[in-house]
């Protein structure tokens, strides 16, 4: 259960600093290219990190779903 809270967290994390690349780019009347290629870099990162937490976290679900199952039968 430790370990689930941790990825929970971290996934909240990265979705913060995720939430904050896209802050940046609104508020942004003119954006930098470089600086801008830079924040376009971190998020799509960011966003492979959390598709693979996400489905771990998903796998989890799914396994204590199956266990909670077979115990009902």
């Amino acid at each position: 259960m430790e370990k689930s809270k941790k990825e929970k967290k971290d996934i909240g994390a990265e979705l913060g600093k995720l939430e904050k690349i896209v802050q940046w780019f609104e508020a942004q009347d003119q954006v930098d290219v470089e600086e801008g290629l830079l924040k376009v870099k971190e998020g799509a990162e960011l966003i492979k990190d959390l598709k693979q937490k996400i489905k771990k976290v998903e796998n989890e679900f799914e396994e204590i779903k199956k266990d909670l199952s077979e115990d009902s039968e």
